[in-house]
């Protein structure tokens, strides 16, 4: 039986009651103790009344709290999913960023390089005798002729050569344009065999003896390189730094700033 069907069972009995009293089969004591029954029934069915709302809100409201938080569980699941992945995301795109501004670097200082040696080039280089193959001591009284023969040896490679017929220019034509080359290309002809205390006195010699040579940022770069193969990491960021303030819009100041950013020094 329902809680709302229990009083209608009260009111029932309490008229059951009252028709037995008049027809004589029970006492007026007995009536009292029904009602008194009946009474306690409706109390406790108005008490039912009153909290069969408020657990039953309370197992609503429960319910409701269940499904919020495995709404909210679902979602946050699903969040990390999206942030790890985000973040896997941007950890390629930095590796790709990293990857392309290492080849950046590595083209720029290629491109550095081959500006600063062609400003070896000062002038067409002569075609070579037949049978020589533009190699060996080739001097005939023209002092580019004999330079750029030199030099030409210095592309090849042959750097023993090229320091002997740089040496000859500089003994017969030591007061031309191009004598600073000459000692510079010897500097770099040391620099490529290995030899870098050799190489430090050629690029001293050019930046002492030619202090407004258009090598001189060129020597003082190239010296702070030899410098850092020595050992001498202080003295070639010293030079390394001179390159950027003395000659600071040059390719040598830029591939300067590189060398420098690679050894975790700023200026």
């Amino acid at each position: 039986m329902s809680p709302l069907a229990l009083p209608r069972a009260a009111a029932a009995t309490l008229a059951a009651a009252g028709a037995l009293a008049a027809a004589g089969c029970v006492s007026s004591r007995d009536i009292e103790g029904i009602e008194g029954q009946i009474g306690d029934v409706q109390r406790q069915v108005l008490q039912l009344q009153q909290q069969a709302p408020s657990k039953e809100a309370v197992s609503n409201l429960q319910q409701q709290v269940a499904e919020q938080m495995e709404s909210l569980l679902r979602s946050e699941a699903d969040m990390q999913v999206k942030l790890e992945e985000l973040s896997r995301q941007i950890d390629q795109l930095q590796a790709n960023l990293e990857d392309t501004n290492y080849r950046l670097s590595q083209l720029s200082q290629q491109i550095a390089a081959t500006n600063q040696e062609l400003k070896g080039f000062r002038a067409p280089p002569p075609e070579a005798p037949a049978g020589e193959g533009g190699s060996g001591p080739a001097f005939t009284g023209d002092p580019r002729t004999l330079y750029q023969t030199a030099y030409n040896d210095y592309l090849r490679g042959s750097y023993d050569l090229a320091i002997r017929e740089f040496r000859e220019y500089l003994t017969n034509f030591p007061d031309t344009d191009l004598a600073d080359n000459a000692v510079y290309w010897i500097g770099e002809s040391y620099y490529r065999q290995g030899r870098f205390r050799d190489a430090v006195g050629q690029f001293d010699a050019v930046l002492e003896r030619y202090p407004r040579s258009d090598k001189a940022a060129s020597a003082l770069l190239k010296k702070g390189y030899a410098l850092l193969e020595l050992g001498d990491r202080s003295q070639a960021v010293t030079h390394l730094q001179r390159v950027i303030r003395d000659h600071a819009t040059s390719d040598e100041a830029n591939l300067a700033r590189q060398r420098l950013r690679e050894l975790g020094e700023s200026r």
